[in-house]
């Protein structure tokens, strides 16, 4: 037998092709054929060679690495740059070369090869086996469980990242509860909800808090050994939502796990990518690079708007959170006992979906009475008469002389107006001194149909009649500014001749009240929101949101597409 004196990787390699190749090889080892060639086929690839010559130079060379934490190095030169790159144009390119996940990768995959990751060893799922063929020593496994149920699953676990997983005590042991989407666990899709968490690098864990203790002594490589779940998992439902309040889990002492939770504010677009569980769901914020977390759900929130007081609401303005009371919230209910209240006005989330750049039908105005509506409206028709219309209301006064109808109104008797009232032919209607007044929604249409924007300065209760396919509305509130500035803007038009009423300082405070009074009750049906503060920065701002609907994707209510 010759001696043989090259022991790489690539030599005993080529050996062993060599030997595939023979002729004889198929009936030493009693293989078919099929088998053997594809065998052949995938030694001699130029990736597995490759990956072989790879071996051989990491085991030939004796150079110690200098450093096996360089991932930290990268997180401390990142710090150092973030400054630095505002005022420095090569700076801020170093720094997007090392925010590339691509650069970020390489640097792990170094740390891994320095640390000889590579070379660990996972421990032995079934010892006995190896030893004594008539299977496990009795008492190995808990539960009954079989050999082919348990599973090894290894990890890399970097110091400042959470698993993203949640966890419940059950009687089969420590199951896995949620994944949240996009966390590493999640990106490595090695685990799934339902698995029995039985060992952590050797050491059962049976409770949550056992699993928090070995985990926060491991770094690097971690190694579970899982009991799989066996029932299929459900398809990820993917819905966007428009949240109406917001969330801090921080303080909330209703959430599982508040690490685990995503904090949001109101009028924020989440991504929900589960909603298995009845009161927490998993969501993401679109446009954002923050992973998934919880976020109450629907039945849960209700439930807390229903029994919580409202000055015991954290998610609007009181430091306590998640207080539940006896007592429910008739005292709102009873302090506007009118057809104005139903179900719709404690809006939690809103189902949205994203669209292309469009022509909304109708601009909305809400606001206060005197905070500046209508001058913006007349101002939008005279500088584009041709892109923006309005509509001229009902009345069931006598006319006056000189008046046709046509001109300022739209004149018809009592008995039409009541009859056309109840065929709910009117957005909305008041009486006035004896007389009735109403928009109604035909007169609309026919703005519409003329190819003009209909801009509407109705009652806020209207917005929730007018927000439908139909109309298409962008509701804009328009807010009063603080009392000085109201009382400013009040004596400027007076001087230059735009009014000649007078108004006092109760006046102002009574706008400035009812003002915050609808944004409080209304804003959820509001697409932008301006306070008029000067009459013509609030004009160029209501035109530059205007003219971004035809440039920008909008998120409207799922129910205007499908």
């Amino acid at each position: 037998m010759p001696v043989i004196t090259d022991t790489s990787g690539s030599a005993a390699f080529e050996r062993l092709c060599e030997k595939l190749n023979s002729p004889t090889f198929g009936r030493t080892v009693g293989g078919e054929d099929a088998d053997i060639d594809f065998l052949s086929e995938l030694m001699n690839s130029p990736t597995l060679q490759g990956l072989v010559g790879v071996h051989d130079a990491l085991e030939g060379r004796g150079d110690e690495p200098i450093s096996c934490d360089n991932i930290l190095i990268l997180r401390e030169m990142k710090d150092d740059l973030a400054v630095l790159a505002l005022k420095n144009n090569h700076a801020r390119e170093l720094c997007e070369i090392l925010n590339s996940p691509h650069f970020k990768a390489l640097i792990e995959a170094h740390d891994d090869v320095a640390a000889k990751n590579y070379e660990v060893v996972p421990p032995e799922v079934f010892p006995s086996f190896i030893d004594n063929q008539s299977g496990p020593q009795s008492g190995i496994y808990s539960l009954g469980t079989t050999m082919d149920a348990i599973r090894m699953v290894g990890i890399r676990k970097n110091p400042d990242e959470a698993l993203g997983i949640t966890v419940r005590s059950e009687d089969a042991g420590l199951v896995i509860a949620r994944i949240l989407a996009g966390s590493m666990i999640d990106r490595q899709g090695l685990l799934h909800v339902g698995d029995v968490i039985k060992e952590i690098n050797g050491q059962a864990v049976s409770n949550p808090e056992q699993l928090q203790e070995v985990m926060k002594k491991s770094n690097g490589n971690v190694t579970l050994k899982i009991l799989p779940n066996q029932r299929d998992q459900n398809a990820v439902s993917q819905v966007f939502l428009k949240a109406h309040f917001s969330f801090d889990p921080k303080r909330d002492n209703l959430i599982p796990c508040r690490d685990a939770g995503m904090a949001f504010k109101y009028g924020d677009i989440l991504q929900v990518v589960n909603q298995d569980d009845q009161f927490w769901w998993q969501a993401s914020k679109v446009d954002s690079n923050e992973l998934s977390g919880l976020i109450p759900s629907q039945q849960l929130e209700e439930k807390r708007k229903a029994f919580v007081r409202p000055e015991f609401d954290y998610t609007h303005k009181s430091l306590l959170c998640g207080i539940m009371t006896k007592k429910k919230r008739k005292v709102m209910y009873q302090s506007r006992i009118n057809a104005e209240y139903d179900r719709t006005d404690l809006m939690i989330y809103e189902e949205v979906t994203r669209m292309p750049p469009f022509h909304r039908k109708t601009l909305v105005l809400i606001g206060a009475q005197g905070v500046g509506r209508r001058t913006l409206k007349q101002r939008l028709i005279k500088a584009d008469p041709s892109r923006f219309g309005a509509v001229l209301p009902h009345t069931s006064r006598p006319m006056k002389p000189g008046e046709q109808s046509g001109g300022e109104y739209w004149f018809c008797t009592t008995d039409e107006m009541i009859r056309d009232v109840a065929e709910n032919k009117f957005v909305e209607f008041g009486d006035f001194d004896g007389s009735f007044y109403g928009t109604k929604f035909d007169t609309i249409r026919q703005c519409i149909r003329s190819g003009r924007m209909c801009i509407l300065d109705i009652s806020p209760q209207a917005a929730k009649v007018i927000k439908t396919s139909e109309f298409m509305p962008y509701i804009v509130f328009i807010g009063a500014p603080p009392v000085e500035i109201m009382r400013n803007m009040h004596e400027y038009a007076r001087q230059h001749g735009r009014t000649d009423r007078m108004k006092s300082e109760q006046d102002f405070r009574a706008t400035l009240d009812e003002s915050k009074r609808i944004e409080r009750q209304y804003k959820q049906y509001f697409d932008h929101t301006i306070v008029n503060d000067n009459v013509d920065e609030t004009y160029n701002k209501l035109r530059k949101a205007i003219e971004a609907l035809s440039t920008e994707p909008q998120w409207v209510p799922v129910t205007w597409v499908y």
